[in-house]
């Protein structure tokens, strides 16, 4: 079966025509191969869609917090809100290179800076490498700016939630607002969306148990932030759900409870989109509007802290 025939079901020419690119670089049986081949399949994948940085945004490379990161900012600018954004990846994948462009449209559409963070990576580096690295960035970034936001996709946005929790927890910074695409929050693989979407275009929940296996989270609601009990004094949140992946009813379920413990909370809900649509922004129509709408809340919440309108 040809890979047009395969995707011929789904409504959005574009998310066909990025699928079937994308699997010219990273085949979907990609977990079968060693760590390093999946990885060179990656920044192959990520290479071929990344477009170039808007005019007028600049970066640096540093060490936050003993972390390699890149900062984004927008030239001559006046001082902005940052957003400290965690790249998705699996946990096992990514880089600074992987979501520059992201960033570097985020930083320009919101008007803030953007700070990557190149967290350490699994097996190398388990649970809990990734999360201490983002709360030492989060720690850093707090010494400078006032105003905090914190997101990232998939892996990154299981890792943003995390941090959020930890920062609550530490009585660390007070963060503006959460911007979680398409999370990985820890629900149970037995039913939802893990059961009606397990073999989805793009991701399937036999992956995401091969990542969770491999994080080694051990159960800690830092790994598996819907573990949480206490969902009270946690950032307003916007979160991003795509109706054709295995991670959806994670979304809703999390803004469930922060919605019952007091925290504000938004989930777009997205019925033609499937896992990793940012990078199909240039080529799809849905996945162009979610990332303006995206964009538009990490204004509203890095600038007010409140959600958009």
């Amino acid at each position: 079966m040809t890979s047009e025939q395969t995707y011929g079901w789904l409504e959005d020419p574009g998310i066909r025509d990025f699928l079937i690119a994308g699997e010219r670089f990273y085949p979907p049986d990609a977990v079968n191969f060693t760590m390093a081949e999946q990885r060179a399949f990656y920044d192959r994948y990520c290479a071929h869609f990344r477009k170039p940085r808007p005019p007028g945004v600049v970066s640096e490379d540093l060490s936050l917090g003993g972390v390699a990161c890149r900062r984004y900012r927008r030239t001559a600018a006046a001082p902005a809100p940052v957003m400290i954004y965690l790249h998705g990846g699996g946990f096992v994948l990514g880089s600074l290179e992987s979501h520059d462009d992201i960033c570097a449209e985020l930083c320009e559409g919101a008007g803030i800076e953007v700070v990557a963070v190149d967290y350490r990576l699994a097996p190398e580096h388990p649970f809990p490498a990734a999360f201490e690295d983002g709360w030492a960035v989060l720690r850093a970034v707090a010494g400078t700016h006032e105003r905090i936001i914190i997101g990232g996709d998939s892996a990154g946005g299981n890792l943003a939630a995390a941090l959020a929790l930890k920062s609550r927890d530490a009585g660390g910074p007070a963060l503006s607002g959460q911007v979680l695409i398409y999370p990985g929050l820890g629900g149970d693989m037995t039913h939802g969306s893990y059961a009606t979407q397990a073999t989805a275009p793009g991701l399937s929940t036999r992956d995401v148990i091969y990542y969770r296996d491999v994080y080694a989270g051990g159960g800690s609601k830092y790994a598996e932030p819907l573990r949480e009990t206490d969902f009270s004094g946690l950032p307003p949140a916007f979160l991003v759900a795509a109706a054709l992946d295995p991670l959806h009813d994670d979304c809703e379920a999390y803004a469930e409870k922060l919605r019952a413990a007091g925290v504000a909370a938004r989930v777009r809900d997205e019925p033609m989109l499937v896992h990793a649509f940012l990078r199909a922004r240039h080529m799809s129509k849905p996945a162009r509007d979610s990332f303006a709408a995206i964009t538009a809340a990490c204004a509203a919440l890095a600038h007010h802290g409140q959600l958009p309108a």
